[in-house]
């Protein structure tokens, strides 16, 4: 896979945002496309053989659109900044995403400001094994690959409703995103062993996403 290439595209596409010169260009981007595509199914197969209840897709299915959805976002530029890619995506669960940016670059899962009855799910799961939860996240495995959950800014200031404002994991039932993110640089994705670095990675967050999982499935 040529990294390179994709980097040097989104620079170039970000200075020219245009569905002009996309048209102009289509051959270059359906190239770099491509690529990734099978970059991606490279690293579905390898991730098959690691978790038996892996969810498998294509490429293609894996990739997500370049395109910005105006429509709700009417504000932003015609294309996007980065590549996305959601692997392991079985439908109504969390899946794994890898996001190759030029400003940023990471690879996530979880449920990130997910459907209200996915969250419900999983707090009910917190509250009937909390300890569990907490027991995963504050491994050191977990710990050392992202540090802890990512961020919620938009988090309650008190007890959602159901349940006690003193509940022993008050701190997790007032999220409302559950999600893990693992920031990579360049150079790294640039790196000859950068697909062994997210297949570490998604096995670092397994037990995270099977928790969530199975909370949403149940």
């Amino acid at each position: 896979m040529n990294f390179e290439r994709l980097f040097d595209f989104l620079e170039i596409l970000n200075k020219n945002n245009s569905k002009e010169w996309m048209d102009e260009h289509r051959s270059q981007y359906e190239t770099v496309k491509a690529d990734y595509v099978n970059w991606l199914e490279d690293l579905d197969l390898k991730l098959s053989k690691i978790d038996e209840d892996y969810y498998s897709s294509s490429g293609k299915k894996a990739i997500n659109r370049i395109n910005n959805n105006l429509l709700y976002h009417p504000n932003k530029p015609t294309y996007k900044d980065h590549f996305g890619a959601g692997l392991d995506k079985r439908p109504k669960t969390g899946d794994f995403y890898i996001h190759l940016g030029i400003d940023e670059i990471f690879v996530a899962g979880g449920f990130y400001k997910p459907k209200s009855e996915y969250l419900k799910s999983i707090r009910e799961a917190i509250d009937y094994n909390g300890d569990e939860f907490k027991d995963i996240i504050n491994s050191k495995t977990f710990r050392n690959h992202f540090g802890g959950l990512m961020e919620d800014v938009d988090q309650l200031k008190t007890a959602p409703k159901g349940f006690s404002q003193n509940h022993k994991h008050i701190d997790l039932l007032r999220l409302k995103s559950f999600a893990a993110m693992k920031p990579f640089e360049r150079k790294d994705v640039l790196a000859e062993d950068f697909k062994n670095k997210v297949i570490e990675t998604y096995r670092a967050m397994l037990p995270f996403r099977r928790y969530l999982n199975k909370a949403v499935t149940v």
